[in-house]
C-alpha cells in the first residue's frame, strides 16, 4: 500500500488531548435562518459550503424547508470574527438541501437544489448571482421528494453524471410505509445537458448517496444509504456499478440494513483506502476498508458508535444525521462531527440529543469533546459542514437545525498544529477535478483524500481540501488526477493554500 503507515486499533488508554473550543457566531447573521416544516421536512435541512464570488471566503446556501432558502455571503475579515451578509436568490421554498458543482465547465460553481417538489438547478454567475438553468440543461424534474445527491465525471465527458435520491412517493395512496420512490441517474448528452433519467429501482428511501472510488481501482461506484423506517422490510443499503448500470450482487456486497441518514468517507487509517461512516438511529456505523472490496465494522472500542447522548439523563438511542470528518486541532488526525436530533417526537429515541465532536487520539480511538467544546446543543440538528470560514487555518462548524436557528461555530481552539489547504483545477469540463486523489506526506505518513460530490445529509461542499500537519512546518503533496495520471511530489510550506492545476 505505497509504504503507508497503518494505525493500530488498540484499546489502550489514550494520550491526553487538548480541548477544542468554539464560539457561536449565529447572532451576527443578517436574519434568523431556520429549517421549517411538518412531516415532509422531518428529513433534510442541508447546507452548501462554497465560494460563489471567488474571494477565497466560503459562502453558504441554506435549505429552509417551508421557509425561503437563504444565501449567506461571507463578509469575514481574515482571522476575524465570522460574519455574513444576505445574498440575492430566486425565492425557493420546499428546499431540503443542495450541492455545489460546476456543471457546464465555465469555472463558476452552480447549485443542484433538492426539494419537496421539482428540483431546481441554478447556474452560477459572477458575484454570487444565480439563474434557473433546469430547463436549459434538459433536466425535466418530476414532483418528487428529493433527499440525496451525488455526481461524478465519466471518461470522455465534460458534464457530470448525476444521481438523485428520492424518499417516499407522496402520490401513493398506500403510503408512506413501504412506499419508497425510485432514484434517478442522469448521464450527459453529447455537447452537454441531459435527457431522460435511468431509474435506479427499486428504491428504499434514500437519504444519502456518494460516488466514490472506494476500491482505489479507478472505477467509482454509487453507494446509497437508505432509511428502513419507511421501507420497513425487504430493503437494504445499496452499492451500484456505473458501467454497466447494475446493483452489486449479494456475493460482492453483503446486504445489511440500518436507518441510514448520512455518509462520510475518509481514509483514517493512513493506508490509502477510504473508510465509510454511516449515521443511523442508535449506532452510528463506521466500516474499515480492508481492501479488495471488503469492509469490516469497526470495533466498538474505537469510540465512533455514539449510540446514546453523552450529556443529560436521556439514555434512549441517538439519531444521527450529517457526519463529517475533519482535523479540528490540526494534529494530523481526522476528527468526526455528527449532527444529532430526534426526527420529531419519536418516543423510542432521545429527545435531547447533543451533537458529537469526536476527537481522534494517537491510538486511533475517538473521544467525545462536544461538551467541553461547547457545540453539544440539543436542537434537532440535520445538515452541517466543516470549513475554514475566516482563513485562520482552523475548521469551523456550520449546523442547520429543524425549527431552530442555525449555528455558526467559530473554532477558537488554542495550541493547534500546522495546516495546508489544497485547491485543484482540473482539465476540461471537470474543473474541480472530481475523482482526483490528493496525498499529503509528512515523514512516512501519507494522508489520502478523494475529491467527491455527495454524501453527508443533503449537505455538500466545494472547497480546497484541508489537512492538519501537526508539528511539521512543511510537507509534500501530489495529485492522482481523475484520468489516473500521477503528479510529482512537490514540497510546500505549511499554513497556506496551494493551488495545483492538471497538466
Amino acid at each position: 500500500m505505497r509504504g503507508l503507515s497503518v494505525v493500530v486499533w488498540a484499546l489502550v488508554a489514550h494520550a491526553a488531548l487538548a480541548d477544542p473550543s468554539f464560539v457561536n457566531r449565529a447572532a451576527t447573521l443578517p436574519a434568523p435562518v431556520v429549517y421549517g416544516g411538518e412531516w415532509e421536512h422531518f428529513v433534510g435541512g442541508g447546507v452548501s459550503v462554497f465560494d460563489c464570488n471567488a474571494d477565497a471566503r466560503p459562502d453558504l446556501f441554506v435549505a429552509g424547508g417551508t421557509n425561503v432558502a437563504s444565501l449567506l455571503v461571507n463578509d469575514t475579515a481574515p482571522k476575524g470574527d465570522i460574519a455574513f451578509v444576505q445574498g440575492a436568490l430566486p425565492d425557493l421554498t420546499g428546499v431540503t438541501g443542495a450541492y455545489p458543482l460546476d456543471f457546464d465547465g465555465d469555472g463558476l460553481l452552480d447549485l443542484a437544489v433538492l426539494r419537496v417538489g421539482p428540483d431546481v438547478f441554478l447556474k452560477g454567475g459572477p458575484a454570487c448571482s444565480f439563474t434557473d438553468a433546469t430547463a436549459d440543461w434538459g433536466l425535466t424534474m418530476g414532483d418528487q421528494w428529493s433527499t440525496a445527491f451525488s455526481a461524478t465525471w465519466e471518461d470522455g465527458q465534460d458534464w457530470p453524471t448525476i444521481a438523485i435520491g428520492h424518499y417516499v412517493d407522496r402520490a401513493r395512496a398506500d403510503g408512506p410505509f413501504e412506499a419508497c420512490d425510485s432514484n434517478s441517474l442522469y448521464r450527459p448528452k453529447p455537447g452537454g445537458g441531459y435527457g431522460a433519467p435511468e431509474l435506479l429501482t427499486p428504491g428504499y428511501c434514500a437519504l444519502s448517496m456518494l460516488f466514490s472510488d472506494w476500491k482505489r481501482n479507478g472505477t467509482p461506484d454509487l453507494r446509497i444509504s437508505n432509511d428502513r423506517h419507511y421501507y420497513v422490510r425487504g430493503g437494504y443499503e445499496e452499492m451500484w456499478h456505473l458501467n454497466p448500470l447494475a446493483p452489486y450482487s449479494q456475493v460482492d456486497w453483503p446486504r445489511f440494513s440500518l436507518w441510514g441518514m448520512g455518509i462520510a468517507s475518509r481514509d483514517i487509517t493512513a493506508d490509502g483506502l477510504p473508510e465509510v461512516m454511516m449515521t443511523s438511529m442508535g449506532d452510528q456505523l463506521l466500516q474499515i476498508n480492508k481492501g479488495g472490496g471488503k469492509l469490516e465494522n469497526a470495533p466498538f472500542g474505537i469510540g465512533t458508535y455514539a449510540h446514546q447522548p453523552y450529556m443529560g439523563d436521556d439514555g434512549r438511542p441517538s439519531t444521527g444525521w450529517h457526519a463529517e470528518f475533519g482535523d479540528i486541532d490540526n494534529d494530523g488526525r481526522d476528527d468526526l462531527f455528527i449532527a444529532k436530533g430526534n426526527v420529531d417526537q419519536m418516543p423510542s429515541n432521545a429527545m435531547h440529543d447533543p451533537n458529537n465532536l469526536l476527537m481522534q487520539g494517537a491510538d486511533g480511538v475517538f473521544v467525545e469533546r462536544g461538551d467541553v467544546a461547547g457545540i453539544g446543543t440539543s436542537d434537532r440538528s440535520r445538515g452541517a459542514g466543516l470549513a475554514d470560514l475566516n482563513a485562520d487555518g482552523l475548521l469551523d462548524i456550520v449546523v442547520v437545525n429543524r425549527r431552530a436557528q442555525m449555528e455558526i461555530w467559530q473554532n477558537t481552539t488554542a495550541n493547534t498544529g500546522h495546516w495546508l489547504a489544497v485547491a485543484l483545477r482540473g482539465a476540461g469540463g471537470n474543473t474541480a477535478a472530481v475523482g482526483a486523489w490528493v496525498e499529503v506526506r509528512v515523514g512516512e505518513t501519507v494522508q489520502s483524500r478523494e475529491v467527491t460530490v455527495g454524501g453527508g445529509h443533503v449537505s455538500g461542499q466545494a472547497l480546497p481540501l484541508h489537512f492538519g500537519l501537526g508539528a511539521a512546518p512543511s510537507t509534500e503533496v501530489r495529485v492522482i488526477w481523475p484520468d489516473g495520471t500521477f503528479g510529482d511530489w512537490q514540497a510546500v510550506a505549511a499554513n497556506g493554500v496551494v493551488q495545483i492545476s492538471q497538466p
